[in-house]
This record gives C-alpha cells, structure tokens and sequence, in this order.
C-alpha cells in the first residue's frame, strides 16, 4: 500500500523562504527515506510537503514538525491519505 502524508504551514508573511529552508533541514533528518517527496509554495506564504511511502495505512511514518512559533502563522495542517493509483 501507499501512504501519503501532506504537511501545510503558512509561515509569518515574508518568511516563507525561512520556512522552505527549514522544512528541507528537517526532511533530511528522517530516518527513513520516502518512495516520493514534492515540496510546493502558494499565495499567503504557504508552504506544503507531500511524501508518498510504502507502508500501511497506520503505520508510524517520520512527519514533519511543528516549526517555531515565530516561523508560523498558524498551526499546521496535516492529513494521511491511502493512495489508490494513479495514471
């Protein structure tokens, strides 16, 4: 099965490049690699990180953090999906 999970944050305005950067220092800390990551920015300096893994739904997958209050302007989101193919 393929499991994806997405993470969405908007950062401070102006700080998104701040909150790209730090969201690519933490995915390098993952013990373990996913099948797929795509990294995407959005109006409102919103910033969003899917990841696609082999595992089962439930399993317990390495996420990304919550940032630094000062980084965010909100909590963020995050939501696991089970894929169901693609074309």
């Amino acid at each position: 099965m393929t499991v994806a999970l997405m993470w969405e944050a908007r950062a401070v305005p102006g700080r998104a490049s701040d909150l790209l950067a730090w969201t690519e220092e933490r995915v390098r800390e993952f013990t373990e690699r996913p099948l797929r990551r795509e990294t995407f920015r959005a109006p409102q300096d919103r910033v969003l990180v899917v990841t696609w893994w082999d595992a089962p739904y439930d399993a317990d997958l390495p996420e990304l953090p919550e940032p630094e209050a000062d980084l965010i302007a909100r909590p963020v989101h995050r939501w696991r999906f089970e894929s169901l193919g693609g074309v």
